[in-house]
């Protein structure tokens, strides 16, 4: 019981360990580049199935939403897909989906200069479903379980998208952008709906909370 209770121990803080150091990375360090390459190591270590797709992928794949996010980034965005006993037909399939905006300008909907330092953080939800099959791969748990990491930088430009812009998602829903600053309910509508055509019996979005909830709740909480 004790060993059993150290591996899990030890499972659970190597993936809090590795979500918090991608977390703290230097936004020109923690790229989706370099989060695609740490989920392909983290693949091959741990005999899981990996797929990284890239601007071409997803178009093929219609995930106009995602791609809309990305258009203003010289950065290319990666969409990921993390895989945990996939070829086990006798059970069910639990998807991660995580937000992994990189970095977050807000787009043409600029946000302040204020406290932008911490919009590296933008991508804690793909850290943390990443660190999550990370810990099911360490303590071969019986379970299918696939991370899906949508990965973009949002960044003013020449090319980004503008408000009123109107763009198809994957499943053909549109999309009508009133503020750039929205970005991660675009690239989790296509990480969910993606989720959700693979068969998924249980699909859990992780993102980082948008600030416009202090406007709904205020800032004071126990």
């Amino acid at each position: 019981a004790i060993e059993a209770g150290a591996r899990l121990a030890e499972a659970v803080v190597l993936g809090v360990i590795l979500a918090r150091n991608l977390v703290n990375m230097p936004p020109n360090v923690a790229t989706p580049t370099q989060l695609a390459e740490v989920a392909r190591d983290i693949a091959e270590s741990h005999g899981m199935q990996v797929t990284i797709g890239d601007r071409e992928w997803a178009s093929e794949r219609r995930m106009g939403a995602f791609l809309a996010v990305a258009r203003g980034a010289g950065e290319p965005p990666k969409f990921i897909i993390l895989e945990h006993n996939t070829g086990r037909e006798d059970q069910g399939t639990i998807v991660l989906v995580g937000k992994g905006i990189t970095f977050d300008t807000g787009g043409i909907s600029l946000k302040g200069s204020s406290n932008m330092e911490t919009m590296k953080m933008d991508m804690g939800g793909a850290a943390t479903v990443l660190a999550a099959v990370l810990a099911a791969a360490r303590l071969q748990l019986p379970v299918r379980v696939t991370a899906v990491l949508c990965l973009a930088e949002n960044m003013p430009s020449g090319t980004a998208q503008r408000v009123s812009d109107v763009y198809v998602a994957r499943g053909g829903t549109t999309v009508e952008v009133m503020n750039t600053d929205a970005e991660g309910r675009l690239v989790l509508g296509d990480g969910i709906v993606h989720a959700s055509e693979r068969g998924a019996d249980v699909i859990v979005d992780v993102a980082t909370l948008t600030g416009a909830a202090v406007v709904a709740l205020g800032d004071r909480f126990s």
